[in-house]
């Protein structure tokens, strides 16, 4: 379950900007594994003690956590403001894999201060990954505040602390288009130009599709982020239990569904014309009574994780039906 926090600014201090000429005011959001936990929180502590918003997705397996905060990274800048992300695991390093696999995301694993600034520096990188088994408190405490001060291209240990040559600066300049692409499908660039355009961003000729992990449903995009659908599934289909990176509305159109919200401890009987909000993070189960349809949007772009399999979503189900 997500968290968001944010104190005022110790002596009065603004939220700094991130990047050379960048004014916008930056955000954090951050999340761990077990092993990172405690460490995790502290920066949290820190960054609120900075002014610094933080919204913490919390705890969970190392690549799923490492993929979520790669997303939200990935998603979340807007002309006001820069997102930027911290995660922890016990090494740093698996967070961090899992991080990089979101495009324009640049996650990197620093255990000291000059690290971080190289980092920042040459890569510009925007999203930090700590131990929680190696880097104390304290340490990890500079190396973040390192990471939020250092402007990309600024001097940093590898330039010897001094300013970089014209040759490295246009090497600098040029390699941040080039970077943004990795990873991004050819289409990408003309839909993020486009993302301020809600019609433009609807997409036209879209068959309804099976949700081939949940036998019994079906799904149409409307809308690809923030993701809007409809979606169907026919009498006596389950939904095993899973979250979402995102939070998201649902509005019954026809038929009848339970809902239990396994994170909460909550559950939700649903008929004709019932709205449920589900927030980012909530693991749930549903199962239908009826044949199903409902209109759903996510925050974002739509993804799942599932928690347990269609065997165990079964039993449970029969245990409280």
């Amino acid at each position: 379950m997500s968290s968001s926090s944010t104190a005022p600014a110790a002596d009065g201090e603004s939220n700094p900007a991130t990047a050379a000429g960048d004014t916008r005011r930056i955000k954090f959001v951050t999340g761990a594994d077990s092993f990172g936990c405690a460490l995790k929180d502290a920066l949290n502590s820190h960054l609120a003690s900075l002014g610094i918003p933080v919204e913490d997705i919390g705890v969970g397996p190392y690549y799923t956590i490492g993929d979520q905060i790669g997303r939200l990274v990935s998603e979340k800048s807007d002309s006001d403001t820069r997102t930027l992300g911290l995660v922890a695991c016990g090494t740093g390093v698996g967070v961090q894999i899992f991080a990089n696999k979101s495009p324009g995301v640049y996650a990197a694993t620093c255990g000291t201060v000059d690290e971080a600034v190289n980092t920042r520096s040459i890569n510009g990188a925007n999203v930090l990954a700590v131990s929680g088994m190696y880097t104390s408190p304290d340490k990890a405490v500079e190396i973040l505040d390192a990471f939020i001060r250092t402007p990309f291209k600024s001097p940093c240990p590898a330039s010897e602390n001094k300013d970089w040559s014209p040759e490295i600066v246009s090497f600098l300049d040029g390699s941040v288009p080039e970077m943004d692409k990795i990873g991004r499908k050819e289409d990408d660039a003309e839909k993020i130009s486009l993302s301020s355009c809600v019609i433009c961003d609807l997409v036209e000729g879209r068959e309804f599709e099976p949700v081939k992990i949940m036998p019994g449903g079906e799904m149409r995009i409307l809308r690809e982020s923030p993701t809007s659908a409809i979606v169907r599934f026919k009498a006596g289909s389950l939904e095993p239990a899973h979250h979402h990176t995102f939070g998201h509305d649902l509005i019954v159109t026809k038929g009848k569904k339970k809902v239990w919200n396994l994170t909460k401890g909550e559950e939700f009987g649903l008929g004709d014309g019932d709205f449920l909000f589900t927030p980012a993070g909530d693991v749930h189960r549903v199962k239908y009574f009826e044949d199903t349809e409902f209109f759903i949007r996510w925050d974002g772009k739509w993804d799942i994780f599932l928690d347990e399999d269609l065997e165990t979503a079964r039993a449970e189900v029969e245990k409280v039906l």
